[in-house]
């Protein structure tokens, strides 16, 4: 092992393997100190900042030949989308079902209080519907009140989770399902795709509405 006049251990005697100054005059002076060698310019490692002579720097070994190392960009994490459904009793589709002659329209009466529910959309699918311990069914968003629709199946209808968003299904309700107004039910069994904001109407007055959030 040799000193060169830089000051680094070489493992070469003709040339510093490290900064690759001659190391002939230290071959030929072994009891002479090594001392850093004025003429080898000294400067500042790109990749770690500390002080350089040579090619290599001695804090972290970076060859000052080679491309300074940069970190890789942080991986972008993706935002949380979030889903809830709103109930509420909804006049204006109640008179429209009323009008049509609807769901035992003579004999239902708009609800005089009636707070608007929440439930949060979770997991692949999302039944809606009134439960029944009798029949076994036990809807995620449960609608048997009170006030209760009496125009809303035990197993109405259920949302389905696409690709982060929602698709609604019409379980083969009595009577029926209707989207955004519209006057015209969603076939049962056929899926129809829903977007934030989007209002499903059921039974005699109540709209559930769809919320994103991230």
């Amino acid at each position: 092992m040799t000193t060169c006049p830089a000051g680094h251990a070489s493992t070469t005697d003709d040339y510093c393997d490290v900064c690759g100054t001659p190391l002939a005059d230290a071959a030929e002076r072994p009891d002479v100190p090594a001392r850093p060698d004025p003429a080898v310019a000294v400067e500042e490692c790109g990749s770690c900042g500390a002080a350089r002579q040579g090619r290599f720097c001695e804090e972290c070994g970076h060859d000052s030949l080679a491309p300074v190392p940069t970190s890789a960009p942080a991986a972008a994490v993706p935002a949380r989308v979030a889903w809830h459904a709103t109930v509420e009793a909804d006049r204006d589709y109640y008179r429209r079902v009323v009008s049509a002659d609807g769901p035992d329209a003579a004999a239902v009466r708009f609800p005089e209080f009636c707070p608007t529910r929440r439930f949060d959309l979770v997991g692949p699918q999302v039944t809606i519907g009134r439960r029944s311990r009798s029949r076994g069914v036990f809807p995620t968003v449960d609608l048997v009140g009170p006030p209760e629709d009496p125009g809303v199946s035990h197993s109405h209808a259920m949302l389905v989770s696409v690709d982060g968003g929602w698709s609604l299904v019409d379980l083969g309700s009595t009577n029926g399902t209707t989207v955004n107004g519209g006057d015209e039910p969603v076939p049962p069994d056929r899926p129809r795709p829903l977007a934030d904001g989007d209002r499903v109407h059921v039974g005699a007055w109540t709209t559930i509405t769809l919320h994103r959030s991230e």
